[in-house]
């Protein structure tokens, strides 16, 4: 052997750089599960919380009245199911809110888009909208009351204006993260304004909006209860109210976690009707 070829160091299997692990390329900034890694994460994280529950009530830390297991939640949704009119209070909850949610947003849409793209729009709207956005919606429950009287519409119009003003905020900030370059191409190309309002605007913001959309759903399911204290006899929060009152406290559980799973379904059909839409933003 030469002595150039001898003075060359080799490298060891034990000096190489080693490639990172399956586990740490998942937790990799930004990184990427498959759908069978994403499915183990998720089932973790829904069973954690339930198996602390079960623990706790098995263990008797918890009175029962004050915090019922599992099985004692599930007793009382069958029995719910078979009695006392479960399917009623399901209908009559969904429909309400779905009724505040698109009124919401069949009047914001419009709104956002002229305050995000026109400033004497955006003058005109938001001002109003921050100011009004920070009262509480419990506290239009005795004017709705007055205005609307106590049936379905005074119900409608609480999750109306639980949701509305910050759908016209949030959707008005949507439209304000359309790229300027765009605009000013249309522009060049001798686009009106209407056309690039509804030609480049609304399809570039499109996916923001759907995903506000998503967001502002889950409020129309926080302001449920709200709306179903104005004299209501019927609906899933008014169940859960009830059960206060008697302190049934299982009841309280079955129907939050009713509530919740109703709320995740939409959430998720929202969710699919976004990959549907626009799927070169899912390759991205």
């Amino acid at each position: 052997m030469s002595a150039s070829t001898a003075d060359v160091p080799v490298k060891s299997a034990s000096t190489a750089p080693s490639t990172p692990t399956s586990k740490r390329r998942q937790w990799i900034i930004r990184g990427g599960l498959s759908r069978r890694q994403y499915a183990i994460y998720a089932v973790i994280g829904v069973a954690t919380p339930i198996l602390v529950w079960a623990f706790l009530n098995e263990a008797a830390l918890v009175p029962k009245i004050f915090m019922p297991g599992p099985l004692d939640v599930i007793r009382r949704f069958w029995s719910w199911v078979a009695n006392e009119g479960f399917v009623g209070d399901l209908s009559i909850s969904v429909t309400r809110v779905s009724l505040g949610f698109l009124a919401s947003l069949v009047i914001a849409l419009p709104l956002g888009l002229l305050a995000g793209t026109f400033k004497p729009a955006e003058a005109l709207v938001e001002p109003a909208m921050d100011f009004i956005r920070y009262m509480p919606a419990v506290a239009f429950v005795p004017l709705m009351m007055i205005w609307c009287g106590v049936g379905e519409l005074s119900k409608v119009a609480v999750i109306f204006i639980g949701t509305f003003f910050q759908m016209v905020l949030m959707f008005a900030d949507d439209v304000r993260r359309v790229p300027l370059q765009q605009i000013e191409a249309a522009q060049t190309m001798g686009g009106t304004r209407r056309e690039i309002l509804y030609k480049v605007i609304f399809p570039s913001a499109a996916p923001a909006l759907l995903t506000t959309c998503r967001i502002t759903l889950g409020w129309a399911w926080t302001y449920l209860v709200v709306a179903e204290i104005v004299a209501a006899n019927s609906g899933l929060g008014y169940a859960v109210l009830k059960a206060q009152r008697f302190l049934q406290t299982d009841k309280i559980f079955a129907g939050l976690i009713v509530i919740g799973c109703l709320g995740l379904i939409q959430d998720q059909l929202l969710r699919a009707l976004h990959h549907v839409l626009f799927p070169y933003l899912r390759r991205q």
